[in-house]
């Protein structure tokens, strides 16, 4: 299989703030739920050479807080490793966005 760079679907609103209120009732209060990457560093990402895409890596930063690693990948499925990598995202909390049905 190869990736072409149309992978993905988009959901309805219903669907994600179901998606995001089941895990929201599984961590604590205070708990980073989500990430802002401003669009100049995703351009730049999906802008490298045989980049189709991105793959995003769930992880914990180095203050314990959950974090998410975005990486290019390449139509053959492999991530662009030896290119540019995203963290040090804006996390929410504490920088969030006014309530809506993705967040409360």
């Amino acid at each position: 299989m190869s990736f072409n760079g149309n992978e993905g679907e988009f959901i309805t609103l219903e669907e994600g703030a179901a998606m995001t209120a089941r895990f929201r009732n599984t961590v604590q209060q205070g708990t980073v739920v989500a990430q802002f990457i401003g669009k100049e560093k995703l351009i730049e990402l999906l802008n490298q050479p045989n980049c189709v895409g991105v793959r995003l890596y769930y992880g914990i930063d180095e203050n314990n807080q959950n974090s998410i690693v975005s990486v290019g990948v390449a139509s053959n499925e492999n991530d662009l490793t030896n290119g540019l990598i995203i963290d040090r995202n804006i996390k929410c909390p504490p920088r969030c966005s006014k309530s809506n049905a993705l967040n409360s």
